[in-house]
């Protein structure tokens, strides 16, 4: 019985990586337009706002100030 479950369970094993490798270039993607597009962002805010604030705490937390009050200074100016 546990002969037969190998290949099985080498199946749910492959399908785990390649979900899960995936999500990591999924998220690799989605930071780097981020993080060189400026309109981009402004897209993310009105579709997905949460998803912004992550990006715009993760580079927070690793010292790069300033991109926040970029964007909302020329988002205010667009609008006006």
């Amino acid at each position: 019985m546990a002969h037969n479950m190998e290949p099985l369970a080498k199946k749910i094993f492959k399908g785990i990586l390649v979900a899960e490798l995936m999500g990591v270039f999924g998220a690799y993607f989605l930071f780097n337009k981020m993080n060189t597009n400026q309109e981009f962002r402004q897209t993310m805010n009105k579709k997905f706002p949460f998803i912004l604030e992550v990006y715009y705490k993760s580079i927070e937390q690793a010292g790069m100030y300033g991109i926040r009050k970029q964007d909302q200074e020329k988002w205010l100016d667009s609008k006006n």
